[in-house]
């Protein structure tokens, strides 16, 4: 592909070490060999959350505010850094190489180094980020149905596609990390018992809304490239489980956003705290 050939990549002011080193293909064969091994660690969360529910039943809750200060604290770091280290890349490629190089040219990986280390460390991270349910079950929380499946699907996405260098996750990866982001800083501010406006919450619910909006759009004009014979590396199946997996996301969380900002009941209690407590929002993770 010329186009491919020719990319060029973003200026970056300084490259570390740990990013120059990148190679790859050993993490392409790392997690060729090992994605499956996903299903074993979800199986492990199931086990942990609902076993940790039930034997916390007749148990006190657990405070665990400063373990919860760090946790979120390092979270929000992490999601920061990816954040600037993926976005200039995002923007170059959009900029001088248009649309359908976003969405069909995985050059992400295979030439950027800095936005290649970065995108694997968020397959990666989704392993550590289930984590954030371990929190809700010691704390006694309400723990909904969108908690867990979106953790456990996001992260069984995220190994499968990066064995397929599936070059619409370039949008994905961006899209999470900013909105992680912000997501994780305002956790962090409320376990450190700040109280931000009820209106970050909302924002923060409305981009993960229009995150799935976008997921969505971008799989189906990849779908459409697909069919009109157009060169784009992402395959039939993938896109199949992107959709639906982005499809029943804003499907959840329009009912989260409804329920927790809209409802009836919601609005006659305008000064009460949201309905779970530290974890008002729910995780907008792929892609």
């Amino acid at each position: 592909m010329k186009e491919y050939t020719q990319v060029t990549l973003p200026n970056y002011s300084y490259i570390f070490n740990f990013e120059s080193g990148f190679i790859h293909q050993e993490t392409r064969t790392w997690m060729q060999d090992n994605w499956t091994s996903g299903f074993y660690y979800v199986g492990i969360y199931m086990v942990l959350i609902f076993g940790g529910q039930y034997l916390m039943q007749s148990r006190p809750k657990f405070e665990l505010r400063g373990v919860l200060v760090l946790w979120n604290t390092l979270l929000a770091t992490f999601s920061i850094m990816g954040a600037c280290r993926t976005v200039p890349e995002f923007l170059h490629i959009i900029t001088h190489h248009g649309l359908y190089h976003s969405v069909c040219v995985p050059s992400f990986i295979e030439q950027d180094k800095v936005s290649g280390f970065w995108t694997w460390m968020f397959v990666l991270s989704k392993l550590p980020e289930l984590g954030d349910t371990i929190f809700i079950v010691l704390r006694k929380q309400p723990l909904i149905f969108l908690h867990w499946y979106h953790h456990i699907t996001v992260l069984l996405y995220s190994w499968f596609s990066y064995t397929e260098y599936t070059a619409s996750a370039r949008w994905f990866i961006v899209m999470n990390y900013c909105v992680h982001s912000v997501m994780y800083l305002y956790y962090a501010l409320r376990a450190m018992r700040y109280n931000p406006p009820r209106q970050i919450a909302m924002l923060i619910t409305s981009l993960q809304l229009l995150q799935m909006i976008v997921g969505c759009a971008v799989n189906l004009w990849a779908r459409q490239l697909l069919q009109n014979q157009a060169e784009c590396h992402i395959t039939p199946f993938n896109i199949k489980l992107s959709i639906a997996m982005y499809f029943s996301y804003f499907v959840l969380f329009a009912r989260f956003f409804y329920k927790a900002y809209m409802s009836g009941d919601r609005r006659s209690k305008a000064r009460s705290p949201p309905v779970t407590a530290d974890y008002p929002l729910l995780k907008s993770k792929v892609h």
